[in-house]
């Protein structure tokens, strides 16, 4: 079975940097349509104004997706563009440290609604979507929706509670999703990953080589990832080479979770 999604439709949220850009611009590379969505209006414009624009396989979106008005205008400007949707990829994620035992420390509520309710909700609409464009369409598959997760959802630490419970729940979310639309020919899966040597890890690493080396200590493949391997698997969970797939969680981090000590933390 190909890995291929050449021709398909994606839309990737979190789009405009990190794991979400480099999903995006890796998914295009491989020949699908892609819109990139973020809040960042700024940041996508730097990353993709000189590529985007009509007879490309690039558009942007920008907007606060926890309103339910702007989860149907990137549905509609997505149509507009390519004319349907395949392929979900919810890689936008907000990780906070907190305190669990200040009670003013509202960062679960928040995190609950950034990491899983707002991947919720556009799966939902997107669902729809697919739905609809497969009328007549009684056999094949219909869609593809891949969440990103994080190795935090089966480790505990402290201040990493809040991200630890929106991650799980984004988790149960997937299983729950997977059941609830696998008769309409939608799979829904998940990538849980641990480090990965994004820009923003670069940063927070430049100047912290023990956090570097407590990462690499603690991983049995004695590395940090790149983005681009978690990249290879979001495309064979988008791709129909995983069509007998749904509801699972599969996780690139080089062993990590089979050696996690709770006192270091899952970056």
């Amino acid at each position: 079975m190909s890995f291929s999604i050449s021709g398909k439709t994606a839309i990737v949220t979190g789009a405009a940097n990190g794991v979400g850009l480099a999903i995006g611009r890796h998914f295009v590379a491989e020949g699908a349509n892609v819109m990139f969505c973020d809040m960042d209006d700024a940041a996508l414009e730097r990353e993709l104004a000189a590529d985007a624009g009509e007879g490309t396989s690039i558009r942007y979106f920008a907007g606060d997706l926890r309103k339910k008005l702007t989860i149907a205008n990137l549905i509609s400007a997505t149509v507009d563009a390519f004319e349907k949707v395949d392929i979900l990829v919810n890689a936008a994620r907000q990780v906070v440290v907190s305190d669990p035992l200040n009670s003013d420390d509202d960062a679960v509520q928040m995190l609950l609604e950034q990491n899983m309710l707002t991947a919720l909700r556009l799966s939902q609409a997107t669902a729809r979507r697919m739905i609809k464009q497969s009328e007549g369409q009684t056999e094949g598959p219909v869609g593809s929706i891949v969440n990103l997760s994080s190795i935090a959802a089966r480790r505990t630490h402290p201040d990493l509670m809040a991200y630890s419970v929106s991650t799980a729940a984004a988790d149960q979310m997937t299983r729950s999703l997977a059941v609830a639309l696998a008769n309409k020919r939608i799979r829904v899966n998940s990538v849980a990953f641990g480090s990965v040597m994004s820009a923003s890890l670069k940063g927070a690493l430049k100047d912290h080589d023990d956090i570097r080396s407590e990462i690499v200590k603690h991983t049995p493949l004695h590395r940090i990832a790149s983005a681009g391997e978690v990249c290879d698997a979001v495309q064979y969970l988008a791709s129909d080479a995983s069509s007998f797939v749904t509801g699972q969680i599969i996780t690139v981090d080089g062993g990590r979770t089979l050696l996690d000590a709770v006192s270091n933390p899952a970056h």
